[in-house]
């Protein structure tokens, strides 16, 4: 069953420019369907792994990982997880008086809403919008902004000229190697590991990642890895070394002089006052 979690500040008004409601995600059951049926707002889901069926008026399209669509409001759609290999997807919803304005000028239409995601920013969209709810009173600014950021990087997933797109293809194999190293940071992960796990040759793929997100797998997953220790040190329930280890690094030295190249400052600099105190 899919979570969702709302916009604790949203006032319910569809006037304004452009207000974010709510976001979740779901790992589907086999054969899960959602409609037909209509939605009062707009609605993007991004695929993350699997595959699935979305059909809107005639239209029917396969979908996998890498690809996203968006439901306009008050058209019926149905969607369902694949028999075999469900997907997993997550979703946001949003209304706002800009919203057709920025479609527009965009490839997307009610009977044509599949596009590729933007592999920068769409992946971790929603874990953006949940980490911006520990701004206290600013959270409400700080989701408006990702929100606006989203829509800027949906105008460049799907330009209106359809030249323009990207491989799906292409994007698909770098989407599935960025769920691998989600899933596996924690482990010792090779380019060749992840160029194998999608069937690539080791050097096409490093290419196609480069190409997509401006850095080799690599840097990608040493920069993952510490995305996720500075979660765990800003907690300050953990040690140095618990947090290491748990982010792939047997070493405790090697990992702080990893965390210093990449943040700036040493993970116990970064730790809490209250923590460091005790070590």
């Amino acid at each position: 069953m899919g979570h969702s979690i709302f916009n604790p500040d949203r006032p319910g008004n569809a006037d304004r420019d452009l207000q974010l409601l709510y976001w979740g995600n779901e790992r589907c059951a086999p054969g899960h369907s959602v409609g037909p049926g209509i939605r009062e707002c707009w609605k993007v889901h991004f695929i993350h792994d699997g595959f699935g069926k979305l059909t809107v008026g005639d239209r029917s399209f396969r979908l996998s990982a890498g690809e996203a669509f968006i439901i306009y409001p008050h058209v019926v759609m149905h969607y369902e997880a694949d028999g075999e290999v469900p997907w997993t997807y997550s979703w946001i919803a949003f209304q706002g008086a800009q919203v057709r304005d920025i479609l527009a000028g965009t490839s997307l239409a009610a009977d044509n809403p599949v596009f590729p995601m933007d592999l920068r920013t769409m992946p971790g969209f929603c874990d953006s919008l949940t980490e911006a709810l520990s701004h206290g009173g600013a959270a409400d600014l700080r989701l408006t902004a990702l929100l606006y950021e989203f829509m800027f990087a949906l105008t460049e997933a799907a330009p209106a000229s359809a030249a323009a797109l990207p491989s799906r293809k292409q994007d698909g194999y770098v989407h599935r190697s960025m769920t691998f190293i989600h899933t596996h940071f924690c482990e010792n992960i090779s380019v060749g590991q992840l160029a194998s796990h999608i069937g690539l040759d080791r050097k096409y793929f490093s290419v196609l990642f480069k190409e997509a997100l401006g850095m080799p797998p690599q840097q990608y997953l040493l920069h993952y890895r510490m995305d996720k220790a500075c979660d765990l040190l800003g907690s300050g329930a953990y040690t140095v070394g618990e947090v290491a280890r748990s982010v792939g690094y047997q070493d405790a030295l090697l990992f702080s002089k990893m965390f210093k190249k990449v943040k700036g400052v040493s993970p116990k600099q970064f730790m809490p006052n209250d923590l460091k105190q005790t070590l």
